[in-house]
């Protein structure tokens, strides 16, 4: 997997007139994981939605392989998966049918096969052409976390991947964010939870500027 280079210089944002976060900076290369921590309202649903490339409420730099991101948006966002706060899924759809809709958004190959080994993955044989509207909370979050396997990316931006999900699935998750560090990918994530992977983790306290 090609080297991760993400790079925050001087970032700021605020949200009704209140400063989130001011001169930020980080940067996550490959194999990191970096944890984005702070109590509720600090800003960091904002801050992933900012690098997710969702939000652009902000000042300062941001860089991807030392090229400012105006200039690499299109392989950044190709190379990055945003997974966040919400379930993330049409209702109405099966997870079948949402996967295959998110790999044709990322004009990845009419291919089932990735798509059904990635919902075996996180649990859900059998569940395939099931309505996501009939699945419990935490099986429609497993759908979404499925496109962790269907969908290449050399960064993962996780905006609270253990919402919903029970005392298994948290460690199940803890590993698979463990194995794509270790094959040099990069994380970055926000979680109340404490995280208990097998790699250095990095973290970053936002509400204390």
């Amino acid at each position: 997997m090609a080297q991760t280079g993400l790079e925050v210089r001087q970032l700021y944002s605020e949200r009704d007139d209140r400063v989130l976060f001011a001169d930020l900076c980080f940067t996550l290369n490959a194999g990191d994981v970096l944890q984005i921590a702070g109590p509720n309202g600090s800003g960091k649903t904002s801050l992933l939605r900012i690098l997710a490339g969702l939000s652009s409420r902000y000042q300062g730099d941001i860089l991807w392989h030392n090229h400012s991101l105006e200039q690499q948006r299109a392989d950044y966002l190709q190379q990055l998966l945003y997974i966040g706060h919400g379930a993330g899924i049409k209702a109405a759809l099966s997870p079948l049918e949402n996967l295959r809709w998110s790999c044709a958004l990322r004009g990845l190959p009419a291919d089932d096969n990735p798509i059904l080994s990635a919902l075996a993955k996180v649990g859900l044989r059998g569940f395939e052409e099931q309505a996501c509207y009939s699945l419990s909370a935490g099986q429609q979050r497993r759908v979404n976390l499925a496109r962790l396997f269907c969908i290449p990316a050399q960064l993962w931006i996780l905006d609270e991947p253990f919402t919903a999900i029970d005392q298994g699935g948290v460690a199940e998750i803890e590993q698979w964010i463990s194995d794509f560090a270790n094959a040099g990918g990069a994380v970055l994530l926000t979680t109340h939870h404490r995280l208990a992977i097998n790699r250095p983790l990095r973290i970053i306290e936002l509400g204390e500027h």
